[in-house]
């Protein structure tokens, strides 16, 4: 396995983590007050917290396995993170900005090399035997 294919897998990792981190905070808040949003806003919004978080964990392990689909997946969970850490840093908050944008633009970047092109080109398991 090429060590740019390990960088991505564990910045995908890191990332969620980070978000199961977010979501138990999140968690706590809202168990411990009155939400900002609706009750129920704030369960879905939890939801999503620990959704996304469960997808980046399943892009980060099979990514390691190298599987094709996850180059596209860890692609777009990049992106996100950039539409939120540039604003983050052009808002004031340089340090959780630089944080967010630095791994996901390492992972853009190693995203393309050949090296994790090429690991990651695993298209499925094979079929069941009878």
């Amino acid at each position: 396995m090429p060590a740019a294919a390990t960088v991505v897998a564990v910045v995908a990792g890191a990332e969620a983590t980070a978000l199961v981190a977010a979501a138990g905070w999140y968690a706590y808040e809202l168990l411990s007050g009155s939400p900002v949003l609706s009750f129920w806003g704030a369960v879905f919004t939890l939801g999503l917290l620990l959704a996304f978080s469960a997808w980046l964990y399943a892009v980060a392990v099979f990514l390691y396995r190298g599987y094709r689909w996850t180059r596209a997946a860890a692609l777009v969970a990049q992106l996100f993170i950039l539409t939120i850490g540039v604003p983050a840093i052009t808002s004031g908050l340089v340090l959780a900005g630089l944080a967010m944008v630095v791994p996901a633009a390492i992972a853009i970047v190693l995203l393309f090399s050949n090296k994790v092109i090429n690991h990651a080109s695993r298209t499925g398991s094979a079929p069941p035997a009878l």
